[in-house]
């Protein structure tokens, strides 16, 4: 079985991995930081917090004042070493080792205020330290700030609740151990960290209580009730602290020596001789590490599953975002055509109907073209008044004998000819539509989100091959228009009655040689020919630019593409696979995290059964 070290330490090198990563606490939910268990040091102002922390440490080390001292949650990880000097390194300056702990104290200074100001105002920003020392337990700690009843000067109103709501935020967490400081010499009825831990800990499962102060109590009195749990029980003991007073702080007096006094006065008191063997900083930290060693490894099954999931998560993002490509040619022009290949799968998608869009192609030929061929002014044109024109001037000086067979001809040709804007619209129209796809197309490819570039050249290729497309199916509409009025169906024509042409008096104008009713059948059977066109170019043209557009789209749509970069130079692929910085930033960031994640559940599964 692994030992208690080897676990706290290993859980500890995990979380300090955690915090360089930025996957770490402070408030947030479902990171490693937060699933792996801490202890969170709460207490009210002027408890002895600051204390108690610099006596588990064994170093003077944190900043000293009135009022609000701690004003940012400070992250404080213990490292035991086998040997070697003390130092300590904080997360906003990785670089620099601090073997001084008189700097220590004024960098956690400088660091609050650079995120508050020199006022007195909090922030719930963690400040993260670690500490490496052959005097300490493997431990994390959370120093929080201190809980007030009111707000003092140069301090918001909200200041009393803004505080307890930081604490709260890691408190309420089930993998939190709390460790609530409470002064030996105020009534533990009214402690604030007893108080706040009932309300987030009823059972007690996870609150350990500390007494300071037990030196300054009144004479005659004592806390033996308090620490045999008689008058508040938790479910873990309590334990007292002999502070260093303030004549020792001003004399400089180590923690080490302020330990062996600590050690003294509870072996040497009536009072708490008896439990002087549970009492002290230094019993506490070992206290602390052996619950925290038993809470990880009863944790470890949730740890491992959370970092499972979260590794499948990542391994799922990575995979939309795309793994990192080869340096060589090949692999790039590899890319570029897989690249290609899945973007013509999603437009394919959206022509087929498994995507939205396709459906508008249908549109065009069901309702666009049929309203544009009723809106066409064949009623205009083949009135009494212009087919009289048309038949006259087909005439000439003779009028015609049976029928006036060039007037029909021209009559004819002259309404086909409206055709050709319905016919050319429903081309540009289904070339509209087909791009739009090209664009959400591309927005949708998720293997392409990464390569702006190649976006941008796929693109280009694919309108290009959609303009030519285009201008096949305009030819091939207007083809199709001509070819009616090339050849007329003779069948047609033979099938309507005839009506023999009266004669026409010699003195009357030529405009009026023909009756209204002759002019009118002409005028109808003209328009029953039209018809019978219209509906045969109904059918025609959307078959025409289905052929021309939409099939060749679906068929050839990037075939000169792939021509033209199976052409390219290495440096002119990597050109093409210019990635978006920001989604490289967040796949380097990912890949760190699937690394840490890896590395914490082989360690844990290395250590944890040992």
């Amino acid at each position: 079985m692994a030992t208690m070290e080897s676990l706290i330490g290993l859980v500890n090198r995990i979380q300090r991995a955690c915090t360089v990563l930025g996957d770490h606490g402070g408030g947030g939910e479902g990171s490693l930081w937060e699933a792996l268990p801490s202890v969170a040091v709460v207490g009210g102002q002027s408890s002895g917090k600051s204390s108690v922390l610099e006596s588990i440490v064994g170093r003077d080390f944190l900043p000293r004042g009135s009022g609000i001292v701690t004003r940012r949650p400070l992250v404080l990880q213990l490292h035991k070493t086998d040997g070697g000097h003390e130092y300590a390194e904080f997360l906003h300056a990785p670089r620099k080792r601090f073997s001084d702990f008189a700097a220590v104290r004024k960098e956690i200074a400088d660091e609050t205020d650079r995120i508050t100001g020199k006022t007195k105002a909090i922030s719930n920003v963690p400040i993260h330290l670690s500490i490496y020392s052959p005097h300490v337990v493997n431990l994390t700690l959370i120093d929080l700030p201190g809980l007030t009843k009111v707000a003092v000067e140069g301090q918001p109103e909200s200041i009393v609740q803004d505080i307890e709501n930081m604490v709260r935020s890691y408190v309420d967490k089930p993998n939190c151990i709390i460790l609530a400081i409470s002064p030996a010499n105020q009534d533990i009825a009214t402690s604030d960290a007893i108080k706040l831990a009932r309300d987030v800990d009823p059972s007690g499962d996870r609150t350990f209580g500390v007494l300071t102060k037990l030196d300054l109590m009144d004479k005659g009195t004592n806390a033996v009730d308090v620490l045999e749990g008689r008058q508040y029980r938790l479910q873990h003991p309590w334990v007292g602290i002999v502070n260093r007073s303030q004549a020792d702080i001003n004399k400089n007096v180590d923690m080490l020596s302020a330990r062996r006094k600590e050690k003294e006065y509870f072996e040497s008191s009536p009072e708490y001789g008896h439990l002087a063997h549970k009492m002290g900083a230094e019993y506490l930290a070992k206290l602390l590490s052996q619950h925290l060693e038993a809470v990880i490894r009863a944790k470890i099954p949730s740890i491992v599953a959370m970092i499972n999931k979260t590794i499948d998560e990542i391994e799922a993002q990575l995979d939309k975002l795309g793994r990192p490509i080869g340096g060589d040619a090949g692999a790039q022009l590899y890319t570029i055509l897989d690249m290609c290949r899945a973007f013509d799968r999603v437009f394919k998608e959206h022509l087929d109907g498994g995507r939205p869009g396709g459906d508008r192609i249908y549109g065009v030929f069901d309702n666009q073209l049929p309203a544009a061929l009723k809106k066409l002014p064949f009623d205009r044109h083949l009135s009494m008044q212009n087919v009289r024109k048309v038949i006259s001037e087909a005439d000439g000086y003779q009028p015609h004998l049976i029928a006036p067979e060039q007037g029909y001809r021209r009559l004819i040709d002259s309404s086909l000819s409206y055709f050709k804007g319905p016919a050319e619209a429903s081309v540009d129209a289904v070339h509209l539509v087909l791009k739009e796809l090209v664009r959400r197309s591309i927005a949708a490819t998720d293997e392409l989100k990464r390569f702006p570039t190649l976006q941008l050249d796929i693109a280009a290729a694919a309108n290009e091959s959609l303009e030519r497309f285009r201008e096949d199916g305009r030819k091939t509409v207007l083809r199709l228009v001509e070819m009616e009025a090339s050849y007329l169906t003779v069948e047609f024509f033979r099938k309507l009655p005839t009506e023999p042409e009266k004669a026409a008096d010699k003195n009357t104008p030529v405009s009026d040689r023909y009756q209204d009713n002759h002019l009118r059948r002409i005028g109808s059977n003209v328009s029953s020919y039209i018809n019978m066109v219209c509906e045969t170019l109904r059918n025609t043209i959307p078959k025409a630019i289905v052929h021309c557009q939409v099939k060749e789209a679906k068929r050839n749509l990037l075939n000169r593409f792939y021509a033209h970069v199976g052409s390219k130079e290495k440096k002119q692929l990597s050109a093409m696979l210019d990635e978006d910085p920001a989604l490289m930033e967040k796949r380097d960031a990912l890949v760190k995290r699937l690394e840490l994640y890896k590395s914490a559940r082989n360690e844990i599964d290395s250590v944890a059964w040992k």
